[in-house]
């Protein structure tokens, strides 16, 4: 009888702590802004666990954040880049509005939608060409440099944008996974 209570309870714990990793897990990655995201991730043919994962790795969900380079906000969009977004969009642009949620999930979501159909749906070049521009990551391409997949993501020739390609991919994964 002994052993058949222990057993229970092994088990019980067991079954307790499978069932906690996901709410667990979610602690650490969040859906701050949920509403918003979902909306400009839709609006723009985003899947917004990607638009989640991307925004965890650019800032952290931290609205004020600016970079080393200057990049703003949620989505760390430079102001020119920004701007140039704006103007597509037919929006004024404000530079110090890219540290309001919406004015730059606005521009940000758009801006991943052009990229992702620039390089016709490939994700890693897409990551890639977010963080180090569009035209280095088309001249690694046509220069064979880099295949824009990510078996050969090693031979991405800048550190931070294969770090930020893996970890964009990564937390794409575990977004997928919880939620």
């Amino acid at each position: 009888m002994r052993n058949y209570r222990r057993i229970l309870v092994v088990l019980l714990l067991f079954v307790a702590g499978v069932l906690m990793v996901k709410p667990l897990a979610r602690l650490f990655y969040p859906m701050p802004y949920r509403e918003k995201i979902f909306f400009y991730a839709r609006q723009n043919g985003l899947d917004p666990l990607l638009v989640l994962a991307l925004i965890r790795t650019e800032s952290k969900f931290y609205p004020l954040a600016v970079s080393a380079t200057g990049a703003r906000g949620l989505m760390q969009l430079m102001p020119e880049t920004a701007e140039w977004v704006a103007g597509k969009m037919g929006l004024q642009f404000n530079v110090e509005r890219l540290f309001e949620p919406d004015y730059n999930l606005r521009l940000g979501t758009w801006y991943l939608a052009h990229i992702l159909r620039e390089f016709k749906g490939n994700l890693p070049a897409t990551l890639a060409a977010y963080n180090a521009g569009s035209e280095k990551v088309k001249e690694w391409l046509d220069g064979g440099v880099w295949s824009g997949s990510t078996a050969d993501l090693h031979r991405v020739p800048f550190p931070e944008t294969r770090e930020f390609v893996r970890q964009v991919l990564r937390n794409y994964s575990v977004y997928r996974w919880l939620y």
